[in-house]
Formats: C-alpha cells, sequence, structure tokens
C-alpha cells in the first residue's frame, strides 16, 4: 500500500495515510498507561463527553493527538495532558488521513463550502482540501466526510489554547508525550541563549493573528536529508548523518519546548498508522547529526514551539509531484 508523505507548500506538514478496511478495536499502543490514574475516567467516556484538566499545566506550547483506534482526541500542554474527549472521524468513503499536520488557520464561525453551507463552529484547518478540527456530531462512531468532530465545549477550549503552527497528530495509535533529555538535533553551543531570547512571555501567543509563522522540520531517513519550513516557504534544505541507517527511525514528533528559563527540550510522541510503526524518541534524535553550516541556518530559525517529524519516507525532490503538495511515496507493508 502506497503511504504518500506530503509537504504542502503551504506550510503543513503531514504523513498521509488511506486509511484500509475497519478501524483497530484496541489500541495496541495505548495513549493512557494501565496505572493512568484518569484511565478510569477516559475510558468511560460516552459520545459527547470529555475531560478537562487547564490546571495541571497552564501554559506552555500544545500538541494534540487524534486516535483513530478509539475515536479520542488528547490534548498535550507543555507534554502533560490536560485533556481528553470523545471524537468522530471519517466514514468509510471518507476516512482522515493519518499523519502530522499542523494547524493552517482557525474560524470560530465557519460554514461548509461542500457541505450545503453546514455550520462548523470553532474550526481548524488541517489541509487546505477541507479536513479540519472542529464541533460536529458525535454519534459514536466514525461519521464525518473527513474532519475530526469535537463536542462543541471542548472544540471551543482547544480553539483557544491553540495558534498557526500547533501540531496535530492523527494516528491509529500514540504514546504519551516523553522529555527528550540527550540535546539531540540543532542543539549546538549557544542555541540554548538563542532560544531564550526568541521566546515570547509564558508560551504560546494566544491569538492566531499575532503568533509568529510556524518553523517546521522534516527529517527523511530515506533521502538522509533535512527540510525546514518557514510558514509557507522553503527556508532550508540539506543533508544529515544518521547512525546505524539501515534500521528505521519510525514515526516521531517533536515539539521544542523552553519555559521559566530552564534548558530548552524536545516533548515527543511516536505514533502509528497503517503499518508504519512507532520510533523510539530518545534513540532517535541521538542518532542524527546535522553539518555545522546547515546546523547554523537551521539554528537561526528555530525558536519555541518549533515541530520536527523524524520519518524513514523520502523527501528529495526526484519524488515530488508539481501539484499545491510536494508527495513522497514509498510502499510499507502492512
Amino acid at each position: 500500500m502506497a503511504v504518500p508523505f506530503s509537504l504542502s507548500r503551504r506550510g503543513t506538514l503531514k504523513l498521509a495515510a488511506t486509511l484500509a478496511g475497519a478501524l483497530v478495536a484496541d489500541s495496541l499502543l495505548p495513549a493512557i498507561a494501565a496505572d493512568d490514574p484518569d484511565l478510569a475516567e477516559i475510558k468511560a467516556l460516552k459520545p459527547g463527553t470529555y475531560v478537562w484538566y487547564p490546571e495541571r499545566s497552564p501554559d506552555g506550547f500544545v500538541a494534540i493527538v487524534v486516535n483513530l483506534s478509539d475515536q479520542l482526541c488528547f490534548v498535550y500542554r507543555n507534554g502533560v495532558r490536560i485533556g481528553a474527549s470523545t471524537v468522530s472521524t471519517g466514514k468509510d468513503g471518507h476516512e482522515t488521513p493519518t499523519g502530522v499536520f499542523t494547524i493552517l488557520g482557525k474560524d470560530v464561525d465557519h460554514h461548509s463550502s461542500l457541505y450545503n453551507d453546514a455550520s462548523m463552529p470553532y474550526t481548524e484547518r488541517l489541509t487546505w482540501s477541507g479536513v479540519a478540527l472542529h464541533a460536529g456530531g458525535l454519534p459514536g462512531y466514525p461519521s464525518s466526510h473527513g474532519c475530526v468532530h469535537l463536542p462543541l465545549a471542548f472544540s471551543k477550549l482547544v480553539f483557544g489554547i491553540t495558534h498557526l503552527g500547533t501540531p496535530v497528530i492523527i494516528a491509529d495509535r500514540h504514546s504519551a508525550p516523553e522529555d527528550v533529555l540527550h540535546p539531540g538535533l540543532i542543539m549546538s553551543e549557544g542555541l540554548e541563549q538563542q532560544l531564550a531570547t526568541s521566546a515570547t512571555g509564558e508560551g504560546a501567543p494566544q491569538d492566531a493573528t499575532a503568533a509568529p509563522e510556524p518553523v517546521s522540520m522534516v527529517v527523511s531517513r530515506a533521502d538522509s536529508s533535512i527540510t525546514v519550513l518557514k510558514g509557507a516557504q522553503t527556508a532550508v534544505q540539506g543533508p544529515v548523518s544518521i547512525r546505524d541507517p539501515q534500521n528505521p527511525l519510525g514515526n516521531l514528533v517533536y515539539v521544542l519546548m523552553s519555559k521559566d528559563g530552564a534548558a530548552p527540550r524536545w516533548s515527543a510522541v511516536s505514533y502509528e498508522g497503517n503499518g508504519v510503526v512507532a520510533g523510539l524518541a530518545q534513540d532517535a534524535l541521538a542518532r542524527i547529526s546535522v553539518d555545522p553550516s546547515i546546523n547554523k541556518q537551521v539554528a537561526a530559525l528555530v525558536t519555541p514551539g518549533t515541530t520536527l517529524f523524524l520519518t524513514d519516507l523520502p523527501a528529495h525532490p526526484g519524488t515530488r509531484s508539481d501539484g499545491g503538495f510536494v508527495v513522497m511515496a514509498q510502499k510499507v507493508t502492512s
């Protein structure tokens, strides 16, 4: 089955895969551990209900994970889960794509241009072709035309803490975020001071119009390359060295955190989707090194909230289409 990695020229990252067959009934890489104190409460959620604990991490950068297998959405701030909700994703023939996305646009009172002007409150656009997070119907099973439906009150809460560039991971299963202690990629000498001066206030900007252009990076093991996007533009491209290049990196998403004067760190989420396996966050980042000249260019762009995506899929120019998206495909065994 072809699994295309798409890098939008308008600034979104995704590893888009068409879901085949029925959804997996049991999550093999659960989002909540057996000893998690919230396990019972989250598993007991009925369609249209949610839990919300913003006091657990009052500020910081946000990452959202939608678990297709369990029809649940998890919200993490500064690596801490602050909310979980039931969702309804795409039905047969309109499946929600799996992968890594960034929020491209926000609209409190959006109406569909495709489905009879249907109201889609608190829309957060993930693709220019129409996939988004928004308030919608929640019958307890996949029922949308590809979007991720959230409870109305929950969608309002999420809308209030995200900004353009916030990462959204849509997966069959995922791990909870973990701090990566090894500095790894682009954590060169002097970068900590640079990040401290580039940070603005406590955590991410809440006003989407005031948010800086998001910086997103993708490292491809297949090509030994790094591509850096700032907003809609490719800012840096170059080679990387990957230790033990024959072994997969897996699917990994990192968000760069910097808070209260502490040293910057990566908060990592590993995920599985459509036969593509998760990676080991600490090990994968430690395997990557960048030429000093490329590292200097990358470090000049990186700010807290930067998203880094590691993939085993190709990303070199020879695999790209000429359309609105740059599409790179690789056969995988499901």
